[in-house]
This record gives structure tokens, sequence and C-alpha cells, in this order.
């Protein structure tokens, strides 16, 4: 049997903002066979680009230290 994975995600703060999508394993390069958290970890990372993708939005993090 394939498996899938569903994404979804929508907001409380803007209306209609929204999106739920199944994609089977093979489609995202995710192996079947894998130990669960290994692909707790890879779905995550996937999830989190999937949502940026619907959201078209880009961040980023600066960490700053002094000296």
């Amino acid at each position: 049997m394939d498996k899938t994975v569903t994404f979804s995600f929508r907001s409380s703060s803007f209306e209609a903002t929204g999106a739920t999508e199944t994609f089977h394993f093979k489609e995202l390069g995710l192996d079947g066979d894998m130990d669960d958290e290994a692909m707790k970890i890879q779905i995550d990372k996937i999830f989190q680009a999937w949502v940026r993708d619907k959201l078209n939005i880009s961040f980023s993090i600066v960490i700053d230290e002094d000296e």
C-alpha cells in the first residue's frame, strides 16, 4: 500500500487563507521504511517549505552577538 501525507493549514487572522493537499511519500522523496523519528523530522521540513510556498513568504533569522 502506498503511504500518503496530508498537509493542511488555516489562518485565524486572515480570512479565506488556508490550503489542504495530499502527497504520496514517493512524490516527496520519502522512504516509507524510515525510522519514525527521522520521518517526522523530514515531513516537518517539507511541511514548512510547503506552507511558505503556499503563502508566498520568505523570512530570515539573524542572530547577532556583541563583542
